[in-house]
């Protein structure tokens, strides 16, 4: 089942061409990290006021998609 990541934008005039959430200046890579570091979704989304719980768990199925080889095209 293939997935569709509409919230996850790759714009190469923005962020070096690095996957963000929704055309905004927020890495995939940067959600990531910030699940890694904070302690609580609540105050991840507090500091990150523009970033939804949908942009969470897309950034995490793009990640582990990547994970398992499968070529992901994405919204410019």
């Amino acid at each position: 089942m293939k997935t569709e990541f509409n919230r996850i934008t790759c714009d190469p005039k923005k962020m070096n061409g690095q996957p963000c959430i929704r055309g905004l200046r927020i890495t995939v890579q940067r959600v990531l990290e910030a699940l890694a570091n904070y302690p609580n979704r609540e105050e991840l989304l507090k500091d990150y006021p523009d970033l939804e719980e949908a942009d969470i768990k897309q950034a995490l199925a793009y990640a582990a998609a990547c994970l398992s080889g499968e070529v992901q095209e994405l919204a410019a």
